[in-house]
């Protein structure tokens, strides 16, 4: 129950909302990119876009055409400062609703 009142209480937040908002925006712009530069299923785009930004990086995937590879470059530099942002927004969003209990 804590947690989904968390959540709620998160969307409700403009704040938050926008920056999740863009983070789906930026997510998706990678699976367009990745879609469309390297040829993958939209799956495999939303797959990869998601384990570079949060900076697993598994190495089962990687851009092999030069426009992949040079959106990469753009989109990790963009991306993980956003994606960090966002899990430390969560984060702190959490935290918060946690010590008012």
């Amino acid at each position: 129950m804590f947690f989904l009142q968390t959540l709620l209480s998160f969307l409700r937040d403009k704040s938050y909302r926008n920056l999740l908002l863009t983070t789906l925006l930026f997510l998706g712009i990678g699976m367009i990119a990745y879609y469309h530069f390297e040829g993958w299923s939209w799956l495999d785009s939303l797959y990869f876009s998601v384990i570079t930004l949060t900076t697993i990086g598994y190495g089962d995937f990687s851009p092999q055409t030069t426009m992949g590879k040079l959106f990469t470059l753009g989109y990790i530099v963009i991306g993980v400062g956003l994606i960090l942002g966002f899990i430390n927004s969560v984060f702190l969003h959490f935290k918060d609703a946690k010590n008012k209990l």
